[in-house]
């Protein structure tokens, strides 16, 4: 499987739940997205749009995904507004390995910038990227625990020492094909870990 293969498969609408744990803080966080995934092929206008602002050659590209959230966090003050938002990922592999090379973000996931990160595809077919930040560097892990399961691990370090990680467990509401087709009926539930983090 290669990055583009494994954007394909994760198409469609998802249900997150997710624990964070604040590491300097010694306290940990519940919380949920919805998300849709939309793979984008690679002549889409926003892939060569990213590529083009990140000074890549758009041919590089094989193609990427647009991905949309709305979450919620445990620690949120009423009336706050939810975690939302949009991104574009643009895959360029490496001439010599389609199984590694960068992945142009329009939003970084530790910072809102856009950002250039690297990807590549280990030994399992799980989607590892390294993204280096001006102020801190992530590393997240997707991997698929079954057609409808997607699982997601991250860390965060930021320079001055603090860090976070988190880890996600992604349900499938929707497939790509049902999603044109079917409304959206699901309601939000509170994710609390067996373990009672």
């Amino acid at each position: 499987m290669d990055a583009m293969e494994f954007f394909q498969l994760s198409a469609g609408k998802w249900r997150s739940q997710r624990v964070t744990h604040h590491l300097a803080f010694k306290r940990s966080e519940t919380g949920e997205s919805d998300i849709e995934v939309e793979t984008l092929a690679a002549d889409h206008p926003e892939i060569i749009e990213l590529c083009q602002y990140h000074q890549i050659d758009p041919s590089l590209s094989i193609g990427g995904s647009r991905v949309r959230w709305l979450g919620t966090m445990a620690w949120d003050r009423e009336g706050e507004d939810n975690h939302q938002g949009k991104t574009i990922f643009a895959i360029v592999p490496d001439a010599d390995n389609p199984r590694q090379g960068k992945l142009l973000r329009e939003r970084g996931y530790a910072e809102i910038v856009p950002v250039v990160g690297l990807f590549h595809m280990d030994d399992e077919d799980g989607l590892v990227l390294t993204t280096e930040y001006e102020t801190m560097s992530s590393i997240e892990r997707f991997w698929f625990g079954g057609p409808n399961i997607r699982l997601r691990s991250s860390t965060v370090k930021r320079f001055g020492g603090f860090s976070t990680a988190s880890f996600c467990t992604e349900t499938r509401i929707e497939s790509s094909l049902e999603v044109s087709n079917t409304q959206e009926v699901t309601s939000k539930q509170q994710f609390y870990s067996v373990l009672g983090w």
